[in-house]
């Protein structure tokens, strides 16, 4: 059986992923706060299989997604009118629908991706984005879930739901080209 206090000392790395996903520290620390509730009650279930910080994740992963529903339900998020301007990308490309200026090259997108500056410049980034646009976009890229299953616990459609992406995969490459360059200048 694990000790409570080695399921505790994983508190901090919990609450900056549910924060990076959530946006919100009152949501983030009591998505944190039920998974240490529910890893104590089931911890003699822990195997051993995987680490315990590994093992946590996925309960918070759950726990995550049920507060994404409860804001769905709650009605929380910006109108879709508030989403709808296409205007802010159109400058990015030329009339022939190509890039009007190529974006940087990353020097490899594995070291990229673990490094902490990635990150910081990607929560960065989901900050700027209208707040459903970027829940869509953690949701389908980060928790790897299914677009049927994002658009059944935000009750949207998955039209609706690929246009999201769509203008939060184009909103994070601009930022990108913008920030991460401002990141190698440090």
């Amino acid at each position: 059986m694990i000790d409570a206090q080695l399921i505790e000392q994983e508190r901090p790395y919990l609450l900056r992923y549910a924060l990076a996903q959530l946006r919100e520290r009152d949501a983030a620390e009591e998505a944190v706060q039920e998974t240490l509730l529910a890893a104590l009650e089931s911890r003699a279930s822990f195997s051993g299989k995987s680490t315990l910080r590994t093992w946590l994740t996925s309960i918070l992963r759950f726990k995550l997604i049920d507060a994404m529903r409860r804001k769905g339900k709650e009605k929380l998020f910006e109108s879709l009118e508030d989403e709808a301007d296409d205007s802010d990308f159109d400058g990015l490309f030329a009339q022939d629908g190509h890039w009007r200026e190529p974006v940087k090259a990353w020097s490899g997108p594995e070291n990229e991706l673990i490094s902490r500056q990635f990150w910081q410049v990607f929560e960065e980034c989901s900050e700027v984005m209208p707040r459903r646009t970027a829940m869509v976009f953690v949701m389908r890229e980060v928790m790897g879930m299914e677009i049927a299953d994002i658009c059944n616990n935000l009750d949207i459609s998955a039209t609706n739901c690929s246009v999201l992406l769509y203008r939060a995969r184009m909103s994070l490459r601009e930022c990108f080209s913008i920030r991460w360059s401002r990141e190698d200048e440090r």
